[in-house]
C-alpha cells in the first residue's frame, strides 16, 4: 500500500512539473535559418510560427519554389531546436522521478 501512495505522490509531482514547463515553454523562442541565413524563421516554445524573414536578394521571377523548400528548411531548423530545449527541460524537471528511457513527456 505504501508504494502506491508513494507512486501516487511522485505522479503529482510530475504533473506539477509539467505544468510548469508549458507554462515556460509560452516564453521560449527559437530561430531557424536556412541558405546561409537568407531565410530565417522563428517559432515558439509550442511550435507555432511567429515570424519569417526572406532576403530581398532571393525574390526574383522563377524562384518562388526555392524560398518556400528554404522557408520549410528554417522551420524544421528552429522545431529542432525548440524540441531540443523542451527535452532538458522535461530531463530538469523529471530529474529523481524513475520514469523509463524513452518515455515521452507530457503524455
Amino acid at each position: 500500500m505504501k508504494d502506491i501512495l508513494n507512486i501516487m505522490k511522485q505522479a503529482k509531482e510530475m504533473q506539477a512539473r509539467m505544468a510548469e514547463m508549458q507554462e515556460s515553454l509560452a516564453g521560449v523562442e527559437a530561430v531557424g535559418t536556412a541558405g546561409a541565413g537568407m531565410v530565417t524563421v522563428t517559432l515558439s516554445g509550442k511550435g507555432d510560427l511567429k515570424s519569417v524573414k526572406i532576403d530581398p536578394s532571393l525574390v526574383k521571377d522563377g524562384e518562388g519554389e526555392m524560398i518556400e523548400d528554404l522557408i520549410i528548411a528554417a522551420h524544421a531548423d528552429a522545431k529542432g531546436k525548440v524540441e531540443t530545449v523542451m527535452a532538458e527541460k522535461n530531463q530538469e524537471r523529471t530529474a529523481g522521478l524513475p520514469i523509463p528511457p524513452g518515455m515521452k513527456l507530457p503524455f
